[in-house]
């Protein structure tokens, strides 16, 4: 299913946002192997992944690493005016793709 959204979408560009250890070891490792379906099958069709820690991500789009969930949902409505974000995770996905567009931007500006 992943591999048909890439095949339909064709994006430039993937990012995830790196592992962390949770309280709980089961969706520790429940998030590593949904990280790894992810990377494998974004690889799989030739895009390089961006793999940002949560504190960049949030020091990207709020402007600290310490940005409470709710400062980044908001300043991610902020930052995309009139996308309808459909919860917390959307908010961080969409933080994460934020991040990896500032790096790119970034990395061609200085190459």
């Amino acid at each position: 299913m992943l591999a048909a959204l890439i095949a339909d979408h064709a994006p430039d560009a993937a990012a995830v946002e790196e592992v962390f250890v949770n309280a709980n070891p089961q969706s520790t490792l429940k998030l590593g192997q949904a990280r790894g379906v992810v990377i494998c099958a974004v690889a799989k069709s030739g895009i390089e992944v961006g793999e940002y820690a949560a504190r960049l991500v949030k020091k990207a789009v709020v402007g600290t690493g310490a940005a409470e969930k709710a400062q980044v949902h908001a300043m991610v409505a902020r930052l995309l005016p009139g996308v309808k974000i459909d919860g917390p995770d959307a908010a961080d996905a969409l933080a994460v793709a934020i991040c990896h567009a500032h790096h790119l931007a970034s990395a061609r500006r200085s190459a």
